[in-house]
């Protein structure tokens, strides 16, 4: 987007500084590799080079992260992808179990709930862009959701997508629930909710949850051919697009997002507190 004349400035009053791209791409370096190419912004998820793993650190990155992408106005497209072959890694059972059991600070439950929240919303209300995610391969922890709620999803042929939470014994309420039941349908979604079956590629194509399936080196040039196209069209048509078309995003979390997320923290709340199984 175009910089705001000083001149103009001068006369009409300082604009307040937006986040500058180089602060905070080192600010999220221990999750995100950045880059940026005549506005097209890449967002690389990554722990120590290799693929994201998940922990409670990640959880908080994300939705900060998003609000600082959308705030800089030289950002024009996004593409969001992981690295090697997943798009995060397997879950550590032993040190997820332990982590449960560790004792955790002050407000830790609230903290949870306020930073699942601000995933998804920031994600969705923080970002003026369009959005593209590709799929560089299947998750061990969950949270493709954020790249289903992308603009454009496309997914290398290895991929796969699930809400696994039921399996774990926890109910299914941060935002992988919400996109089944949005782009599937009540009862398709309700069944993949309640087997946790995984959606290979071809799959996800079929049902409507993903718009290309590529071999995976094809994955982000392809990401990157897509952007260029978008970034060449007028700034306020695009990003007014962007608007159009995450629309019923903002509807469906507005409405629902809250409360799936609180009935999953409140039935893992309740089965520790009253030791019920």
């Amino acid at each position: 987007m175009a910089a705001i004349p000083d001149d103009w400035q001068a006369r009409n009053g300082r604009y307040v500084p937006t986040p500058r791209f180089d602060d905070y791409a080192e600010k999220y370096a221990d999750y995100f590799t950045m880059s940026r190419d005549n506005g097209v912004i890449e967002l690389t998820m990554h722990t120590d080079g290799g693929p994201a793993a998940y922990g409670m650190g990640m959880h908080n990155a994300w939705g900060q992260a998003w609000l600082d992408v959308g705030r800089d106005p030289e950002n024009e497209v996004l593409i969001l992808t992981g690295t090697g072959d997943h798009w995060l890694a397997p879950v550590d059972r032993a040190r997820f179990a332990e982590m449960m059991r560790e004792p955790h600070p002050d407000n830790h439950a609230y903290r949870t709930y306020y930073d699942g929240l601000k995933l998804l919303e920031n994600l969705i209300s923080g970002i003026d862009i369009p959005t593209i995610a590709a799929v560089n391969g299947p998750s061990g922890s969950g949270h493709t959701e954020i790249a289903l709620l992308c603009d454009i999803t496309l997914c290398a042929e290895e991929a796969t997508f699930a809400d696994s939470h039921l399996l774990a014994g926890a109910a299914p309420g941060d935002g992988m629930h919400l996109v089944l039941q949005e782009l599937l349908g009540t009862k398709r979604a309700a069944y993949y909710l309640y087997t946790g079956k995984p959606i290979d590629a071809a799959a996800a194509l079929e049902l409507g949850l993903v718009n290309e399936v590529l071999p995976a080196p094809q994955l982000l040039p392809r990401a990157r051919e897509l952007a260029a196209a978008i970034r060449s069209r007028p700034t306020a048509a695009r990003r007014l697009t962007h608007a159009v078309v995450s629309r019923p995003w903002k509807r469906r979390l507005v409405e629902d997002f809250g409360f799936g997320l609180a009935h999953e923290m409140f039935g893992i709340s309740a089965d520790k507190l009253f030791e019920r199984s």
